[in-house]
């Protein structure tokens, strides 16, 4: 190469780096300006907020965080430290399929108000923080065991066809999205198909839960190879009675999963500390 073509080929590169530094700038800018017009707003209240998908001061108040010491298999908190593994009467009366649930948060306040507005008002881009924040909750049940040879899949709870189509999105597929991209971990967004219609769960008792989703779930081809011989964590937005979760973890177990857990954002029944 001459000294001419380098001085060129030195000229062209600095030209590039002038126009990336340029585009920064204005990018910036531009950002700045968007925010004059349309400043970010808290996920839970809509208050202006310093940045997005985060919440304003009070409501990051309110929000019912849940934090040990809990019951080892339902996440139900404790008023006081009760040891390792300790059992809630819940768990005792009733143990469920799965071997631990984790939230983030109580089902009140603004955790409440998030899950609706993910769920009903069409608002899929809160899944970013609230799965983010799932991730960091559920970070015990991403570490592999000792007998198992990996970390475990990330399996979201489906909505029937009809319901996807008339939401657009499912919610619980976007929180395991957000959660998996924010763990490092796999994702098996079509693992599991809800092969029955039901009727929304909202007003059911327990009762009426459990038999409104029995055999509600199979595995497609893809989730079979997916699962097998593998832990599960399963993704659900809210959990209440546990049907729904409990009918997504026996069709799981029954077709190859070694165990599931479950992580949800938020508990509907643990408002109040055990003890």
């Amino acid at each position: 190469m001459t000294g001419s073509e380098a001085a060129v080929e030195d000229g062209g590169t600095g030209k590039r780096a002038g126009e990336t530094v340029l585009a920064r700038v204005f990018a910036a800018a531009g950002r700045r300006a968007l925010d004059l017009l349309l400043p970010p707003t808290c996920l839970a209240c809509d208050a202006i907020v310093g940045q997005e998908a985060t919440l304003c001061p009070a409501c990051w108040d309110g929000m019912p965080f849940l934090a040990p010491p809990w019951c080892e298999r339902l996440g139900l908190p404790f008023a006081y430290d009760l040891g390792p593994s300790a059992l809630s009467p819940q768990a005792i009366a009733r143990p469920p399929a799965f071997d631990r649930l984790r939230a983030v948060a109580a089902y009140e306040g603004p955790a409440r108000v998030l899950v609706s507005r993910l769920k009903y008002y069409d608002r899929p881009s809160m899944a970013g923080a609230m799965g983010q924040w799932m991730a960091r909750a559920g970070s015990e049940l991403f570490v592999p065991r000792e007998d198992e040879a990996g970390p475990p899949v990330i399996v979201p709870v489906p909505l029937h066809r009809l319901r996807l189509w008339g939401r657009r999105y499912n919610q619980s597929g976007l929180l395991a999205r957000e959660m998996g991209r924010a763990a490092g971990l796999e994702v098996a967004p079509q693992a599991l198909i809800r092969r029955k219609r039901t009727r929304q769960q909202v007003g059911l008792d327990a009762a009426a839960r459990a038999r409104n989703v029995s055999g509600a779930f199979t595995l497609t081809p893809q989730g079979l190879m997916a699962i097998s011989g593998r832990r599960v964590v399963l993704v659900d937005d809210v959990y209440t009675t546990g049907a729904t979760v409990g009918a997504a973890t026996r069709a799981l177990l029954r077709e190859g999963a070694t165990a599931v857990d479950v992580m949800v954002f938020a508990h509907a029944g643990a408002d109040t500390p055990l003890g």
